[in-house]
């Protein structure tokens, strides 16, 4: 894209501009000294006791049990969602989107309980093996393991029916730090 020379009302405005700014640091205006060679280091050489295999702490990764008070509540039915989101009409990358962006204000407003929607497989797949679950119902547990927010969720469990069953999930999350 070729530049485009500025008008004389934009001239003006640019050089009162440039005169009212001053510098940070004197230095900064000063000029760049000359190169000058550098003589190149050895690298350190490590010991046996100075070199030490990086451990990587361990991964929170979802419970697949909770607590029998925990689980009572889930079998009867009785958890009442922090918050809702429904992700019916979405597309994979929206939804993907879609339920970071919850996560994080649930997080934000510590909420325990997010139920998530994904809707349930039309009936006429029932029979097709390749096509049992729906696409946003089949990706969400690889998105809620691998994304941002892993190491925040406590559990994710099937939504009892009052809930959505089969097509809903509670993600119940960690207590807030």
């Amino acid at each position: 894209m070729p530049r485009r020379s500025l008008s004389p009302e934009e001239q003006a405005l640019w050089a009162a501009l440039t005169r009212s700014v001053k510098p940070i640091r004197a230095a900064a205006r000063m000029p760049a000294p000359a190169v000058v060679p550098i003589k190149p280091v050895e690298p350190k050489r490590l010991t046996p006791s100075s070199a030490r295999p990086f451990v990587a702490p361990p991964a929170r990764s979802p419970a697949a049990i909770l607590d029998s008070g925990w689980e009572r509540r889930i079998r009867g039915g009785n958890l009442v969602p922090d918050m809702t989101i429904d992700l019916h009409g979405h597309t994979l990358s929206s939804a993907h989107v879609r339920l970071g962006q919850a996560i994080a204000l649930g997080l934000a407003q510590g909420a325990r309980i997010l139920l998530v929607i994904t809707g349930k497989p039309p009936k006429s797949a029932a029979f097709d093996s390749h096509s049992r679950r729906g696409a946003i119902r089949g990706e969400i547990g690889h998105w809620l393991e691998t994304g941002s927010y892993a190491d925040r969720i406590a559990s994710v469990r099937a939504a009892h029916p009052r809930h959505g069953g089969d097509g809903a999930l509670y993600v119940i999350l960690r207590r807030s730090r």
